[in-house]
């Protein structure tokens, strides 16, 4: 059972950086069918509640979280973290865990 913790929206600062990290990414893809602009537009109006966070985080293969991760702060970086443990996954598939 997932923990709640995980659909907790994060503190405005976190979310902001998250998602104008994530459309940083997004933007370094070409464009000519679409592809970036359709994720850039799911994520440029995109509020602040339940699992948002995590919906963006999760538009992402393992290399582009890892790229994002490298992006955020150490306070966004561990709630992702934080957040992908409550949700049950492993580890090895956390690219935000922080290196101890």
């Amino acid at each position: 059972m997932k923990n709640n913790f995980y659909y907790t929206a994060p503190t405005d600062e976190q979310f902001n950086e998250l998602k104008e990290k994530a459309i940083k990414i997004w933007q370094t893809y070409d464009d000519t069918y679409g592809y970036q602009s359709e994720k850039v537009n799911k994520i440029k109006d995109m509020g602040n509640i339940s699992d948002n966070f995590m919906y963006i985080v999760a538009m992402f293969d393992s290399e582009n979280q890892t790229k994002l991760s490298y992006s955020l702060s150490y306070e966004t970086r561990k709630s992702v973290s934080d957040k992908v443990k409550s949700g049950g996954s492993p580890s090895e598939y956390n690219m935000f865990i922080e290196e101890e």
